[in-house]
């Protein structure tokens, strides 16, 4: 029975109409390019996060490298982030000019750890960006605590609609990022992201930034990209925002059906912090012989991924910073033992009582 890691087509069957409708409405306006549809759902972004200003852009990688200019990141800086990520968080760093410096996560929820962060502080520190991953909000009062002065970029490209003690994802710090890849709770049918801060000055650099810069056509006072979030991704977009907190119940309900099934196993299951409302964007599970589960998975047609294979500071185009093996043991065991198994909102019960079978006879002979 093949069960993919994510199942767009089913979820998106009973608002196809609507989505469909929505595309037209497009075509027929012909306004492609900042539409009626971005400042619409730029709008909605802001209610729904409870931030002043939501700021659409060509992707959630782009949304990050915004951000960081925004905030005043330049090259010669240093930005504190996780050493477990997408590569798009670190990528974001470089491309600002600045030097990441990479700390360990907390081995039980994957976020970036706290108690590393104040050692790694230093008169060139201009921001710290962490990862809420899988869905979960890292530590965030922590964060800040120790952070001062010191601007707090969140990635919540992974965590649209979770919360921090009740606080919603993108509120806590200077901005946030968020991603609309297809593949996150609230995806797209390309590429798209936003920006989400309730400070004007930053609001205001990333509108001119993602406009090559320019506050006034033609007029540009820095120079900048070209960063749009396209009018069809924001209307369907649209369409998509009023069933995402149906979609995370399902996924919160998947996860919890997963967690009985795995309890008192070997298994080790997402932690979720006392204070967090994770919003499960993957379900990650640690297994021993990780490698030998993924093969049975795939010969039995079921999807499943490494996220992520290799932390971030050990990746190849990083080599220069000089970080090693066993500089990150939590990220690196991580790497090793983590296998994301499907969570997506149309899952039935069936497919996953095939999915838990085939974990729990693994976890047997090993």
């Amino acid at each position: 029975m093949p069960i993919p890691l994510l199942d767009l087509k089913r979820q998106l069957l009973p608002i196809r109409h609507a989505i469909n409708e929505a595309i037209a409405n497009v075509i027929d306006s012909t306004r492609f390019i900042l539409g009626p549809e971005v400042v619409a759902f730029e709008e909605q972004i802001a209610r729904y996060t409870t931030v002043s200003h939501a700021i659409g852009c060509a992707s959630g990688s782009d949304a990050l490298i915004l951000a960081l200019r925004a905030a005043g990141v330049k090259k010669g800086d240093e930005v504190i982030t996780s050493a477990y990520s997408f590569y798009a968080t670190a990528g974001a760093v470089w491309h600002v000019g600045a030097r990441p410096v990479f700390i360990d996560i907390n081995p039980k929820t994957y976020n970036l750890d706290p108690q590393y962060l104040a050692q790694n502080i230093t008169a060139r520190t201009k921001a710290i960006l962490p990862v809420h991953l899988f869905g979960q909000m890292a530590e965030m009062e922590a964060i800040l605590d120790i952070a001062g002065q010191i601007p707090v970029i969140e990635d919540s490209a992974q965590s649209l609609g979770a919360r921090w003690k009740g606080k919603p994802t993108g509120t806590w710090g200077s901005a946030a990022c968020i991603s609309f890849f297809p593949s996150k709770n609230l995806g797209g049918f390309g590429d798209g992201g936003m920006i989400l801060t309730s400070r004007q000055d930053i609001a205001e650099r990333c509108r001119s930034l993602r406009v090559h810069g320019a506050k006034k056509t033609y007029m540009h006072e820095e120079v900048g990209y070209n960063s749009r979030l396209d009018t069809l991704q924001a209307a369907v977009l649209q369409v998509m925002l009023p069933y995402l907190d149906e979609w995370t119940d399902q996924r919160r309900r998947h996860a919890a059906y997963y967690n009985e099934a795995f309890s008192n196993t070997t298994i080790q299951t997402p932690t979720i912090h006392p204070n967090a409302e994770s919003v499960y964007n993957q379900y990650v599970i640690q297994v021993e012989n990780r490698d030998e589960l993924r093969d049975r998975m795939n010969e039995a047609s079921i999807g499943c991924a490494v996220y992520y294979p290799l932390p971030l500071p050990l990746q190849p185009c990083f080599r220069e910073l000089g970080y090693q093996r066993g500089d990150f043991p939590h990220a690196e065991r991580a790497a090793a033992h983590s296998l994301a198994i499907p969570v997506f909102p149309a899952l039935t019960q069936h497919e996953m009582d095939a999915i838990i079978q085939i974990v729990l006879d693994h976890a047997a002979t090993n």
